[in-house]
């Protein structure tokens, strides 16, 4: 085990989260408004009682981005423990199907898979993760039959205070992120560097955010109104829901 260098951390997060916000403006240059509305539950927002093309567009545009800085966010915070955890206990990203993390600690193998928080996946995708698990044992065990190897979910933020799950070890917070650095400060000490250059590159989303809700609130008002500026509830239900 080596001692970790917090300068080197925030060299990491300086030089790599610009990524993770060229996604984001990415993901918004890419996204098309019929697309989006396809996926969407037109009942709902009639139900909620929107009157606005730009009411709708502005609730589809916000629940996309949501969802999809979730997923890159989640992409890059994993980037980063194993940055970190190569440099404390020189771990590897892993090749095996289903884990991203792979280290030695005290004579064991570590198989790490990473999700953001604690309450992701549904009874299917957990227990698809738990076969990961068992096939990854298998696969490490045929090259090295006297392997110790330990299964952990490691959740980037959060709690569990139940971590022993049976099969395998769930740390969430500030058990995972000591659990890859051996620093049980280390879930604080990250913070601070995020927010190197955050509103200067939060600036440059929020423009390509504005030219999409009045790219899609003139495109939705052309396509989903009447005449004199009401919703054509009908016409918009048609173009999701219908046979053609």
């Amino acid at each position: 085990m080596k001692q970790l260098n917090l300068n080197d951390v925030t060299q990491y997060v300086e030089d790599n989260i610009g990524i993770f916000h060229q996604k984001r403006i990415s993901g918004l240059q890419g996204l098309r408004l019929k697309s989006v509305l396809k996926r969407k539950n037109p009942y709902l927002f009639r139900a909620k009682y929107l009157l606005t093309a730009e009411q709708i567009v502005l609730k589809l545009t916000d629940a996309y981005i949501s969802s999809q800085e979730e997923t890159i966010f989640g992409d890059w915070l994993e980037g980063l423990a194993i940055f970190i955890n190569q440099k404390v206990y020189k771990g590897w990203k892993s090749g095996i199907a289903g884990m991203d993390l792979e280290f030695d600690k005290n004579n064991v193998r570590y198989i790490v898979t990473i999700k953001s928080g604690p309450n992701w996946g549904n009874r299917d995708q957990k227990e698809k993760m738990r076969a990961n698990f068992i096939s990854a044992m298998r696969t490490l065990r045929t090259s090295n039959s006297g392997l110790i190897i330990r299964a952990v979910n490691g959740c980037c933020y959060g709690k569990d205070n139940n971590p022993d799950k049976g099969d395998y070890f769930k740390y969430c917070g500030q058990d995972f992120w000591e659990f890859i650095s051996g620093d049980p400060d280390l879930y604080k000490n990250i913070i601070i560097p995020l927010g190197h250059k955050a509103k200067e590159k939060n600036d440059s989303f929020i423009e390509s955010y504005s030219k999409t809700v009045n790219k899609f609130t003139k495109e939705f008002a052309n396509n989903f109104c009447n005449n004199n500026g009401e919703i054509d509830w009908e016409g918009l239900v048609e173009f999701n829901s219908g046979r053609k």
